[in-house]
Order: C-alpha cells, then sequence, then structure tokens
C-alpha cells in the first residue's frame, strides 16, 4: 500500500529540484523588538537541513 505524505511536514520543508530540503529557521513570529536588526534579516533566510534529519523528511516527503 503507498504511504501518505503528512501534510503538516510538507507544509514546513520544500524539496529542491536536486533533492535538498529546505526550511524556514524559527524564531521570527513574535518578540522581535528586543531582537537586532541583523538577528531579523538573517532569520529570514532558508536553511538546509542536514543529516539524519534531512534523510527521514526525504522519506516523508515521498522520495
Amino acid at each position: 500500500m503507498k504511504k501518505k505524505t503528512r501534510k503538516s511536514v510538507a507544509k514546513r520543508f520544500k524539496r529542491t529540484a536536486k533533492g535538498k530540503i529546505l526550511h524556514k529557521k524559527p524564531g521570527r513570529r513574535h518578540l522581535a523588538a528586543s531582537k537586532t536588526r541583523k538577528q531579523k534579516r538573517r532569520l529570514r533566510q532558508n536553511v538546509q537541513a542536514g543529516g539524519k534529519i534531512a534523510k527521514s523528511l526525504g522519506i516523508e516527503l515521498g522520495a
């Protein structure tokens, strides 16, 4: 039987054309007034998931 995609995971992570898993950095939703401009700028970027997490996410996202 075919496995279903976990929708909660699929909304948080994105797969690139080459198969890398990207996600947004946490910590940008609230309490932003206490963070520096540099911190907030860096939090805007996507980062690549690595290691065992990326491997398991590849399975979850339907590799």
